[in-house]
């Protein structure tokens, strides 16, 4: 039976599910591919640490696994941009097959990587970059490659899912619910690039690049993370008849693409608002089958280890038959990524305001001279200042900021204390009608 080497760089949570599911599914694996995985070795930081693979496949220098010619297909699950990226290109170079989880690399440099993969006429494939286990990536340039996807909705960061269902569910202050993710081990020891929306920013660009066919520079995805939401906003959130996701949104429209990741309330009858606590879900309209939606866990030591693997095999499949090039590169359009002011949506906002006659006047005044229509207004608080809550009709966004600028000039606003967009109810509406 013919046997594919396998290298490893980086023997963490991901490198550990991997090497697991290749031990205990091996005989089923050759059984249904004809060939068996062997992994030759692993490059690690620390060989005094106790690891699933025995010590003789331990390595501190990358050149035993890059240059190893019993290795064939080298898996990166190290993380960060570099040396992540070289080791890459290295092995690309090297005539070896690449799979990896890295989210980071393939936004900012994956571009460049699949050229070089085309051009050494081999395999980079990287499923597990984007939503852990459920295999979204191989479906949209494999499955739907003929469709024309109109738009996908994410909720592709399970810390922050969790967060804000804690948030919602219990009234938690977002600091306690990070707390209580972190001691769970769902965040991060510096948890900045969830909170602030990046991870999830990486995710998009990498999505929207393959499901629109056009590249999506990182540097051109809206981001805006959770760290401003208050439990007040969640409690008028759930009274106007909405959920509240951090979404990675991408839409293809006639003039170019949108790409952001910012909160959002949907509609409690959407499917994306049941997708609670550190599940993942991806929700794509296309012009064939209308909707559809993937669901499963984003993160964690199988479920990731499984997308690795499923590239894996798929790469082994590739040199069993002796062909490579899994469609590397889909970007065959150059279309504009769209400034956030022209986006159109419909908006949720929150102010502090003094409580006099006259107030909710002037700022309606300043929001009609911009062109927004208020859909509807709430007022609470017997406290100064008291919270006055506005939800708008669809507005463009450079219209909507020329109009909070101006509120925020009144002597009766304290703040704009909270902008949350809105989506979804096109197809599903809301409570509040």
């Amino acid at each position: 039976m013919q046997q594919i080497g396998i290298g490893i760089l980086g023997l963490g949570t991901v490198g550990t599910g991997l090497c697991k599911l290749i031990e205990s599914n091996k005989a089923l694996i050759e059984s249904r591919l004809g060939f068996s995985l062997d992994v030759k070795g692993a490059l690690v930081r620390d060989l005094k640490r106790e690891r699933i693979l025995p010590q003789g496949k331990l390595t501190t220098d990358p050149d035993q696994i890059l240059q190893n010619p019993e290795i064939q297909i080298i898996v990166e699950v190290m993380g960060g941009v570099e040396p992540a990226g070289d080791y890459i290109k290295r092995a690309l170079r090297a005539g070896k097959a690449v799979v990896t989880a890295n989210k980071e690399l393939i936004a900012r440099d994956g571009h460049a990587l699949l050229e070089l993969a085309t051009k050494t006429e081999q395999d980079l494939y990287f499923e597990a970059s984007v939503a852990g286990g459920i295999p979204i990536i191989r479906t949209l340039k494999e499955s739907l490659t003929a469709n024309r996807i109109r738009g996908l909705y994410g909720i592709i960061n399970g810390t922050t899912n969790y967060i804000l269902t804690k948030m919602s569910q219990e009234g938690s202050s977002l600091a306690t619910a990070l707390a209580n993710a972190t001691a769970k081990g769902y965040a991060e020891a510096d948890p900045s690039s969830d909170i602030e929306g990046w991870d999830a920013a990486y995710k998009l660009a990498i999505l929207s690049s393959i499901a629109f066919g056009s590249r999506v520079p990182i540097e051109k995805v809206h981001v805006e993370g959770i760290s401003k939401i208050a439990p007040v906003d969640l409690e008028y959130c759930q009274e106007l008849g909405y959920t509240l996701k951090l979404l990675a949104i991408g839409k293809h429209l006639p003039g170019g693409i949108e790409a952001r990741v910012h909160p959002t309330f949907i509609p409690q009858s959407h499917p994306l608002a049941a997708v609670s606590g550190v599940f993942n879900a991806i929700f794509l309209e296309d012009d064939a089958f209308g909707e559809l939606m993937f669901y499963g866990r984003g993160a964690g030591e199988l479920p990731t280890g499984s997308a690795v693997l499923s590239d894996v095999i798929a790469a082994a499949k590739d040199l069993v038959l002796a062909k490579a090039g899994n469609l590397n590169c889909t970007c065959f359009e150059e279309q504009p990524v769209l400034p956030m002011e022209d986006i159109t949506c419909k908006y949720y906002i929150r102010l502090a305001v003094d409580d006099v006659p006259g107030v909710l006047a002037r700022i309606a005044d300043c929001f009609g001279s911009h062109g927004v229509s208020l859909a509807q207004v709430i007022q609470k608080g017997c406290e100064e200042p008291v919270d006055l809550v506005f939800v708008s009709h669809r507005v463009r966004e450079g219209k909507m900021k020329q109009a909070l600028a101006e509120i925020r000039a009144l002597d009766c606003v304290h703040q704009v204390a909270n902008l949350i967009r809105v989506e979804g109810e096109e197809q599903f509406g809301t409570a509040a009608g």
